[in-house]
């Protein structure tokens, strides 16, 4: 026992009407967060949405596993709420209940040193009993945390079955009148376990185990309860909504959700700009705008000289990619055209780490491009924002995107993306036209490695042209995809069920 301490797709419509003076709370549900702890990108939007929400009258909270990697930084400043005992199945399980503030931001953390102890994502059954008592110790303290919540805001299916509990369980307790959202970051990733599993650990009544509920294809399936149950249903961009509507995309989960009609809505993700500002990020070695984009250069031969590449002239673009290796962001193409690549006249460098064969293959490819190409395999945040920063184009060719954080970003920082036209990709690049002069970047359509290259040869081309990668630069860095219009969004769905 831990040490306790003292004590069919829609967005949604904007309107005026957020009234700041309601305060009303909203209490946020993940796996992880920024900048406690980040895996993938649903730890951006879970670390940015309360801070713009209280804009329009909402006090946002987060609640989250107090994993071993947020306890060594932050366990000092963490303030003992309570503790108290969980049921899981027969188990009865200790449950701390923690709170701190960390720039203006309030988190609460369920510690349980045998769950939260290890890595964020153990994958198999324990990481489905990690998350299983999880959702029991957030429904049970839900009375016990000092605000008063009316909206659980669920986050993928680790937390999906939060509304399942409470429209099932939690009869005559404050649990059973909460409205609840649930936000699926990526339909891909589900949690099906036996319905044995599920009775065993969570109670839940043999009554739920059809096609009706959360049964899919002889398994319970967490993230499908999280569908049928929650209130509102929500995906990160517009027409990531809909592609999951059909079959190609929908993950054999296009049925439910078309059957949740208009309460499935798409709300595009936005970035926090403070975090991500070339003009203050002290990551960067000089600060830069789209009024002073020579210093831009200096961010890149900087960038270049610390990972051990070629100078780069006038016309040598440097093309940067940062994610996971992994068949969803569209390694296989890079695979296929990267040495027809590497004859133009660019550097290439790739931060990310994933599959084993993928991270082979691109240390073999530095091996064969010494000076002009860079893998580092791996995460380095502070790298990844001078690889922004000090990028010319950004490569993002991804099979499938709900949203995608990195096209983004690289806009914010003057970097030109190159993607293919799917999910948010496709909500956020607008590709150039030269006739109009319209575009932040560049996209192809068809998950094709030949179309790929054909289009990256072409934005080599464009930006070779100082005066059009000017307007194209200053384009990109003024499109607005900060998280206040996606906080608005939030806000007006969560008032429309109040």
């Amino acid at each position: 026992m831990p040490q306790k301490k003292k004590a069919p797709a829609k967005s949604v419509k904007k309107t005026s009407d957020a009234k700041p003076e309601n305060n009303i709370g909203v209490l946020i549900a993940a796996a992880e967060c920024a900048p406690l702890l980040k895996v993938g990108g649903l730890a951006d939007v879970v670390g940015a949405l309360p801070k713009y929400l209280k804009e329009f009258g909402f006090d946002g909270r987060v609640i989250l596993p107090f994993h071993r990697e947020i306890k060594e930084r932050y366990g000092d400043e963490a303030q003992h709420l309570c503790d108290f005992q969980a049921s899981l199945g027969w188990r009865s399980q200790y449950v701390g209940l923690e709170k701190l503030e960390l720039d203006g931001v309030v988190y609460y953390f369920i510690d349980n040193e045998f769950y939260f102890g290890g890595p964020v994502y153990c994958g198999g059954e324990f990481e489905g009993e990690q998350y299983a008592f999880f959702t029991r110790a957030v429904m049970d303290a839900i009375p016990q945390l000092d605000f008063d919540v009316k909206i659980l805001h669920c986050n993928d299916w680790h937390t999906a079955m939060m509304p399942l509990l409470a429209k099932t369980q939690y009869h005559g307790g404050m649990q059973q009148n909460l409205r609840t959202v649930l936000t699926i970051h990526n339909l891909h990733f589900q949690g099906q376990f036996s319905h044995e599993f599920d009775r065993d650990l969570l109670r839940v009544d043999d009554s739920l185990a059809t096609p009706e509920f959360i049964e899919h294809y002889g398994c319970d399936n967490m993230l499908k309860a999280g569908i049928v149950f929650a209130d509102k249903v929500t995906t990160v961009s517009p027409t990531y909504a809909q592609e999951i509507c059909e079959p190609l995309a929908g993950e054999s989960l296009d049925g439910v959700l078309r059957s949740r009609g208009s309460d499935l809505i798409g709300i595009l993700n936005g970035i926090d700009t403070d975090v991500w500002n070339p003009r203050t990020d002290d990551n960067l070695p000089t600060h830069y705008s789209e009024k002073s984009l020579a210093r831009k250069r200096k961010v890149r031969d900087a960038l270049l000289e610390e990972l051990g590449l070629q100078p780069a002239g006038d016309d040598t673009a440097v093309i940067g990619m940062v994610g996971r290796l992994t068949p969803q962001k569209g390694v296989d193409l890079i695979q296929y055209v990267l040495d027809e690549l590497m004859q133009e006249d660019v550097r290439v460098i790739i931060l990310g780490s994933g599959w084993s064969e993928y991270e082979q293959f691109f240390r073999d490819a530095e091996g064969r491009h010494k000076g002009r190409l860079c893998s580092f395999i791996g995460y380095n945040g502070p790298l990844s924002h001078r690889i922004y920063g000090g990028s010319d184009l950004f490569l993002m060719p991804s099979l499938f995107e709900p949203c995608g954080i990195s096209q983004l970003i690289s806009m914010r920082y003057g970097t030109l993306p190159i993607v293919r036209e799917t999910g948010g990709l496709k909500d956020t690049v607008t590709p150039y036209n030269e006739f109009t002069g319209e575009g932040n970047g560049f996209s192809f359509a068809n998950y094709d490695a030949g179309e790929m290259l054909g289009v990256i040869r072409w934005a080599l081309d464009v930006w070779r042209n100082p005066d059009v990668r000017k307007k194209l630069v200053k384009q990109a860095m003024e499109s607005d995809f900060s998280f206040n219009r996606c906080a608005q969004s939030y806000a007006e769905l969560y008032r429309s069920l109040l």
